[in-house]
């Protein structure tokens, strides 16, 4: 399972920042990160969000103000989130919340890019393919 392997850098500090909507998290190798709540929504590693294999990835729009409820510990390998807009499927491993810290800049390129490619906006409601809008 992700987070795991031995070489996975261990946080040694993780405060949420209501205010500025981010989750400053601090790793035994040095590094720190501040990761906005959007794109831990936007990049959660559901199966809702994800899919469940490739291609599948759903795109989420109108995440820029969610905020984070509750952060609870899930074994010694990582956090599950709730979210203000009821998603709390996603389990962030240490590694995965890593992985965030090091590639926000690309994956925030990414996700601009799937709105673009979708015709859509950022802060547009949820739409479930083929339905009306929702507030998921």
């Amino acid at each position: 399972m992700a987070g795991l392997q031995s070489t996975t850098p261990q946080p040694t500090d993780i405060v949420l920042h209501g205010a500025s909507k981010t989750l400053e998290i601090t790793f035994d190798n040095g590094q720190s990160f501040r990761l906005p709540f959007e794109l831990m929504r936007v990049f959660s590693p559901s199966a809702e969000v994800q899919g469940h294999g490739p291609g599948q990835e759903v795109l989420q729009t109108g995440k820029r103000h969610v905020g984070i409820l509750s952060l609870e510990p899930v074994g010694n390998y990582g956090v599950q989130p709730t979210f203000s807009d009821g998603h709390n499927s996603g389990i962030f491993s240490w590694d995965y919340l890593h992985f965030l810290g090091v590639s926000q800049d690309r994956l925030w390129v990414q996700y601009e890019q799937r709105l673009q490619q979708a015709g859509v906006d950022r802060d547009a409601p949820m739409t479930p393919p083929g339905g009306p809008a929702c507030h998921s």
